[in-house]
Parts: C-alpha cells; structure tokens; sequence
C-alpha cells in the first residue's frame, strides 16, 4: 500500500465513543453518561495530530430561547440568482446549436470547477485531510475561483461552522430549515445571528497563514471574472470558432449554474435522502445521486461521522473522482499525508450507530 494511503485511526469524538449522547445536541439525563476516565481511559480527541478540531460537532452548544430573528431578504442576490438560472435554462435549449468541442470545454471546465471546491475548498482547506504543494495549492486556488462560491476563506470558515453546529441556528444552511433554505435560501437572507457569532469565534489560523489563500481572498472579484466568466467564454470563441453568445451561455453560465446546484445538493438532499448505515442519529445521508453529480462527496453519512478521512468514503474510488485526482497528485508527488479510518473502526461504528443499512449493502 502506498504510504499516502496508509490508513490513520482516528477515535471519535465524543458522540462518537459514548452513543448515550445524541450529535444534535439532545443528551440522555446526566446518570446516564459514562464517567469517562473510568469507561474509557484511553479517551482521544477526534482531532489528534491534525492540528485542528474545529470540524467536530460541539455537543455543548444550545439554541437560544425564545423568537427567532426575523428574515431579511438580500435582493440583490435573488435577482442575480433568479437572472442566473433563467439564462441558464434558455442555454439549455441552444446545446443542438452549440459545437461539440465547445460542450467538451464546458464538461471540461466543470470538471476543474469543481474540483477548486471538493479537493481544494473542502478537503484541503476545510478539514485539512491531506497536505498540498505550493504548486498544487496555487492550481486549486485558480479552479477555485473558477466555481465563484465565495472565495477559500468564507467557504471554509462556514462549511467549518457547518459542521460544528450541524442542523442549528449556527449552521449557515440548517437543514432543520427546509430543502429550499438549504439549497439556495440561505444565500437570499442575511445570516442568522448564531451563524455571524460562532463564524468569528472558529480557528482560522491555518486559512490566515497559507498565503496562497490570502492572495485569493485579496484579489477574488478580478479571479472570479477571468476564471468564472471571460476564459470558459474566450477559448471556445478564440479557438475554434464558437459563437460568442454560445460560448458563454454554455460554457460559463450553464455550466457555473450546474457546479452550483451539485454543491448545493450536498447541503440539501444529502441532508434529506438517503440512507445511514454509520450514525443514524445525524442527518447526513449517503445519496449516490449527489455522489455523481458532486464528484463524490454525496457519501454524507460517512463524511459527517468522520470527517477528517480525505475521500470521504470508505470506498476510495468508486463514484469518487475527487479521490482519484487526490491519489493522482499523491503519486506525482504534489500531495501527501492523506487521513484514513481504518476498516474495523468503520465496521464498529456502523454496528454500533449506523442504521442497520450496511448489512444489505
């Protein structure tokens, strides 16, 4: 086995080792939580030779009482949204019309999109899982900028804040709320004032001091514009003669609003639909369509239960492009380090929590 792939174990947190508390916060009365020293001595932190825990669910924290903020909408983002996916829809209709290498360039181009977020965005930057070269850090950083979801920073800041208080007025896209605000409607209102207080209390040490990226966060409206927009338009029209109309509805908005909805799949019907088979008392679930349209990160129930393990699966490259890339750039030697759970505590996990699914398969 090569040595990027060696398998880590990682002991869970504390949901994790004692069952008797619910990940959502909803505890079992205090007699019935196992005194820890004496029920399990040799108690780890989830986060152990990571250098960060903040992607662990906090079991401390607790909803305020009473009403809840009122919702303000953010106009701007709805009329851009609504214009996005009108355009979006009407270069549907003009795929027979559109060349065949341009429709390339487009799959192309969501290919390298989407891996700025799954291997760049959220299994490097968020959760740490495996380390990435200068090089490597830089070209994840461009595909990055090429999704246009927020630059590194905020995206790892809130998918972090997502994990740590999971299905919680903290989480910026709370499922508890309903599949449109999880999807979509969390970028039409203003953040829930959980979500704005916890964001500024999370370590983002790690994110400040990789320079590549705050040189992103520095200049991400101009990145955005070059790699979102003018180059999946330019090389089509430049190249072999696509229309310029055809290029950009089909290369750049097309193919930016289908990024878009595969990412916002996870947070919606992987919170929704599917089935448990490692913790039944989470939300997440594994759904095999998100999986293929999101480049492998539909294995939710699993990543949520473990989420520092670099494929997020246990499966390795089935259904999972973003681990093989992450393979790929371990064998040129562009990435190392990558964090694995080792078959038995998978296997004892999905006896102890899961929802009994693994044993069909």
């Amino acid at each position: 086995m090569p040595a990027h792939l060696a398998p880590e174990t990682y002991p869970a947190n504390f949901s994790t080792a004692f069952p008797h508390v619910a990940q959502n916060g909803v505890a079992n009365t205090e007699k019935d939580r196992p005194n820890i020293e004496k029920d399990h001595p040799v108690y780890e932190d989830l986060g152990a030779g990571r250098g960060m825990t903040d992607d662990i669910f906090d079991e401390t924290y607790r909803e305020k009482t009473g009403p809840k903020p009122a919702m303000i909408y953010v106009w701007r983002n709805i009329i851009l949204m609504g214009l996005l996916h009108l355009a979006a829809l009407y270069a549907i209709f003009i795929i027979p019309a559109t060349k065949f290498a341009t429709l390339l360039w487009a799959f192309v181009c969501f290919l390298i999109s989407g891996l700025g977020i799954t291997a760049g965005a959220h299994r490097l930057w968020s959760h740490r899982s495996y380390k990435a070269s200068l090089p490597l850090r830089i070209g994840l950083a461009i595909a990055n900028s090429m999704a246009f979801q927020n630059d590194i920073y905020e995206w790892a800041r809130d998918h972090r804040a997502h994990h740590k208080f999971s299905e919680t007025d903290a989480d910026p896209h709370n499922a508890s709320r309903g599949f449109f605000f999880s999807h979509v409607g969390w970028l039409l209102v203003r953040k829930h004032p959980d979500v704005i207080e916890k964001g500024k209390k999370l370590d983002l040490s790690d994110l400040e001091a990789d320079k590549v990226v705050m040189f992103q966060r520095r200049h991400y409206k101009i990145s955005l514009v070059i790699m979102c927009f003018f180059l999946p338009t330019f090389v089509p029209w430049y190249f072999w003669g696509e229309t310029f109309w055809n290029s950009f509805l089909v290369a750049a908005i097309l193919r930016y609003a289908i990024i878009l909805n595969s990412t916002w799949l996870v947070n919606s019907a992987a919170h929704m639909y599917g089935n448990r088979p490692y913790d039944q008392r989470i939300n997440p679930r594994e759904n095999h369509f998100v999986v293929f349209g999101a480049l492998g990160e539909g294995f939710h129930n699993y990543h949520h239960t473990f989420p520092f393990d670099y494929s997020t699966s246990e499966y390795g490259w089935r259904w999972n492009f973003t681990t093989s890339f992450i393979d790929l750039m371990c064998y040129l030697g562009l990435a190392s380090d990558c964090k694995r759970v080792d078959k038995a505590t998978v296997l004892a996990r999905k006896i102890r929590t899961g929802d009994g699914s693994h044993k069909t398969g």
